[in-house]
């Protein structure tokens, strides 16, 4: 029998990435601690999605738990969601004309057998010029404020986004080939959890 695929995150963007794909899951957001420790920012997101399947793992069983995390790395260091309008805006000041790179974490573990695999993945975001009234306008629609990196691709700064190199579902918050791989590492196909599978 197929497992539950439970989303250990409250974020809107996976949930959507994974529904668009056909993909049935559930969702449980963790709720975990996400204060930066002092570690790259692969290690961090590493971390983070680690922890966060951990976490929801034990409320579930027979269920792949797949815990999320997403940091942009700019000049080294690196960027979560921004504290307040005037972070996001200082942010931007600095990233636009620059490229950054997005990590996310994925961490797949199994109530079941307690095994767990995990991967990071990592997308060039090159970032345009916006101005400093476009940025200013930006900040002030809300949008970039429970955002990674303060931007979205399918959002109002995807104007202000030259181009990427890589999985752009990966900047988004999930990559899909990620999610494949580690289900077939426990032992599954990701068509064995399409809505339509059986019916």
């Amino acid at each position: 029998m197929t497992p539950a695929l439970v989303l250990a995150s409250s974020s809107p963007t996976r949930r959507a990435i994974l529904a668009d794909a056909g993909v049935r899951f559930l969702v449980d957001a963790s709720g975990t601690d996400e204060t930066l420790i002092d570690a790259t920012t692969a290690e961090l997101v590493a971390h983070f999605a680690r922890e966060k399947a951990l976490a929801v793992a034990p409320r579930h069983a027979d269920a792949l738990v797949l815990g999320c995390d997403s940091l942009l790395d700019l000049d080294g260091r690196p960027y979560g969601k921004p504290a307040s309008q005037l972070d996001a805006e200082r942010r931007w000041q600095a990233q636009r004309g620059h490229t950054g790179i997005l990590y996310t974490g994925h961490a797949l573990v199994s109530t079941t057998t307690g095994e767990l695999h995990a991967e990071v993945v990592a997308t060039a975001v090159h970032f345009g010029h916006p101005t400093d009234l476009e940025v200013h306008a930006y900040v002030r629609s809300g949008e970039p404020l429970d955002k990674a990196g303060a931007f979205t691709l399918e959002g109002r700064s995807a104007a202000f986004i030259d181009s990427i190199e890589g999985d752009a579902g990966n900047v988004r918050g999930l990559s899909l080939p990620a999610l494949s791989r580690l289900l077939r590492h426990h032992g599954w196909s990701i068509t064995d959890f399409w809505t339509d599978q059986g019916e």
